[in-house]
């Protein structure tokens, strides 16, 4: 079984832990709708970087057998 050998100091432990700091999300508006969405994806009503690219609104789901 690991033993530490000796005990980390406060410093270098907070240091470890300087990136683990929630962040907020990067979310972009839509263009042609004007639908807010998370960055490189596409929206619910299927646009991506002003093209219509998905059907939209239809979700499936994986879980489910068709």
């Amino acid at each position: 079984m690991a033993v530490q050998q000796k005990r980390k100091s406060s410093a270098r432990r907070d240091t470890r832990r300087a990136h683990d700091a929630l962040r907020n999300p990067a979310i972009s508006t839509e263009s042609v709708t004007g639908e807010a969405h998370l960055r490189h994806h596409v929206t619910y009503q299927g646009y991506y970087r002003g093209e219509k690219v998905a059907s939209g609104q239809k979700r499936r789901n994986r879980n489910k057998e068709e």
